[in-house]
Parts: structure tokens; sequence; C-alpha cells
């Protein structure tokens, strides 16, 4: 999804993978993967990220989203982590007490860009602009 805004024209779309602490079955109810799923878009929302596809599973968090490229990749998952488990917290209190320390997340995660164009055609056209290419645009 190409977004257009003053001073940017973006594609960017990752796809975000975290677990639960210990991969504790914690969202084991449609009615918790509801509530998680209407948390994290909640944040998407307040945040101008752009979730595409979402799934909430027992023990994990599956997501493909998009945002501004003026934000860390790092800091939308600090975010979309950590605000999550405190409104999840809030709402669901006697889930700390199962998890050890209170940590909702463990603190790594998986995270990948896609795009619509191969790592190997962006590799040719930068070998070849010169031969190819008048300044990025073809030849004549």
């Amino acid at each position: 999804m190409i977004v257009k805004t003053r001073t940017n024209v973006y594609d960017f779309n990752f796809h975000l993978v975290w677990i639960t602490k210990y991969r504790k079955s914690i969202f084991d109810t449609k009615e918790k993967c509801e509530a998680m799923k209407g948390f994290l878009i909640t944040i998407a929302k307040e945040h101008d990220i752009t979730i595409q596809e979402m799934e909430v599973m027992p023990d994990h968090v599956h997501m493909l989203i998009s945002f501004h490229p003026k934000h860390a990749p790092s800091s939308i998952v600090k975010t979309l982590k950590g605000k999550s488990a405190r409104l999840w917290f809030k709402q669901y209190p006697k889930t700390k007490a199962s998890l050890w320390g209170g940590h909702l997340w463990s603190p790594s995660y998986f995270m990948s860009t896609l795009g619509n164009m191969s790592k190997n055609t962006v590799e040719n056209y930068i070998k070849n602009q010169t031969k190819e290419f008048n300044g990025g645009r073809p030849r004549r």
C-alpha cells in the first residue's frame, strides 16, 4: 500500500511476531484474543500504525503492519508491546500472578520487511543504473 504525505511517499510493510513470556498460553479464549486485538488496534490508531493483518494466538501475536518512515521499527515494537501489556494487566490483573516477574511479553521479537521487488531486482538496478538508466530514468 503506497502512502503519500506532504514530504514522503512510502511503501513499508513489516511482518512482526512476538511471544508471551515463557510462551505461556495467555490468550486461551476467544474473548481474550479479541481483547488483545482491540488493544493493538487502539494503540495502532493512536500512533499512526496501519495494521494490514493480525492474528492473536494463545502464546504469540502475528502482525503485518506499515508505518511512517520517520519511526524506527524498534520504537514501533516497543510501543505495541509496552502499551498492550499495560492495557492487558489493567483489564486482566490476575494474569500477572501467573507470570514470573509480572511481564506479559518476552523481550525478543521477529521483524522482517516485505516489498514488491526482490532483493535481486534492486541489486541489479543499483549496479546497472549508470549503464541502463539516466539519473534513475530509463534512457531513451
